[in-house]
């Protein structure tokens, strides 16, 4: 079972600097072409520690750092998680009973274990990528319109 991060949080001053700074520093040494890297982690009484870690997680890594360093909270999940109705209503940003709404006209699959609905985190981004399209779609379509209309968007 996936658990969901509970910290929700936002950063302080000093981890939105750190972040910053951190965040700079491994984009600046990540190898990108390789499928690991060494780092150094050093422990409490200052002793380094070689860690070899995969690119992917650097990169993962430094996505985390730049949100936080741009003050916003993070949480990680799992590809693979099945959220509830709560935590994808919460992922899309919108209420429960809007997401309930979703579920039952089958445009976001579920399904239930006992009375209570599960949805695949995967299922949930695939539809947020899919309206996420068509309001770019609509909003290329105003923009032009808009500048056919001579509307002062040039």
């Amino acid at each position: 079972m996936t658990t969901l991060s509970t910290r929700h949080s936002l950063p302080t001053a000093t981890e939105i600097a750190s972040a910053r700074e951190s965040s700079r520093a491994l984009a600046a040494c990540l190898q990108v072409s390789a499928e690991t890297q060494h780092i150094e982690i050093f422990d409490a009484k200052g002793a380094a520690h070689a860690v070899r870690v995969p690119v992917s997680a650097l990169r993962l890594l430094l996505d985390a750092l730049a949100e936080i360093s741009e003050g916003n909270a993070v949480s990680i999940i799992s590809a693979h998680a099945e959220l509830t109705t709560q935590e994808a209503a919460d992922a899309l940003n919108v209420s429960r009973p809007f997401l309930v709404q979703l579920l039952e006209r089958g445009e976001v699959p579920f399904h239930k274990i006992g009375t209570h609905r599960r949805i695949r985190y995967q299922d949930v981004i695939a539809y947020k990528e899919r309206i996420d399209a068509e309001r770019r779609k609509a909003l290329d379509a105003l923009a032009e319109q808009a500048q056919m209309l001579n509307m002062g968007y040039e």
